[in-house]
């Protein structure tokens, strides 16, 4: 795929939303997850359930950015090191791990991309949007964060696992907070 040089955040192309998050439990969230009949893989499964994902009691809003990785100044990809930190020069935030289950939960129109195959190995999936958020552990068997994607018109709420070295594409999408 072919990235053209689009701009480096803020000036480029970006989609922002403004997302609410907290006042659901666990458990209240993977019920209205299931009640939208979104799927989650094991990562997914894993990384919600796991005593490190926290939920906000309080509800509160959260104003989020999507944008590739060529908008952070990586024409060629980068390591998720280089792309956080980038992103933080630029005054983007990660994200607290509970927004991705919020945004699956708020973004049910996502399109799904024809663009090219789903299985391209140690890569993130075509039409994916990751959610830049602190990486729990550096345990490699361990999920990194959540990513959304729509597969044969159903939703997902997808973990994913990727080490220090994975090189993320160009083309690849994250959403950053900003103020939060």
């Amino acid at each position: 795929m072919h990235i053209d040089n689009e701009g480096i955040y803020p000036e480029c192309p970006v989609v922002t939303r403004t997302v609410e998050i907290g006042g659901l439990t666990k458990s209240q969230l993977i019920q209205k997850l299931q009640q939208f009949s979104i799927l989650m893989n094991e990562y997914g499964e894993r990384l919600l359930t796991d005593d490190r994902f926290i939920t906000s009691d309080t509800k509160y809003s959260l104003q989020t950015v999507e944008l590739t990785v060529s908008n952070l100044g990586f024409p060629d990809g980068a390591t998720i090191v280089q792309i956080f930190k980038r992103a933080n020069e630029l005054g983007l935030e990660l994200c607290p791990h509970e927004l991705g289950p919020h945004l699956r939960l708020t973004y049910l129109d996502q399109p799904e991309d024809y663009g090219w195959s789903s299985l391209q190995g140690q890569q993130a999936p075509s039409g994916s949007i990751t959610i830049a958020s602190e990486i729990l552990t550096e345990d490699d068997d361990f999920p990194k964060g959540f990513y959304l994607r729509r597969i044969n018109d159903v939703l997902w709420l997808r973990g994913y696992r990727a080490d220090h070295l994975h090189v993320w594409n160009a083309w690849d999408r994250f959403v950053f907070c900003k103020n939060y």
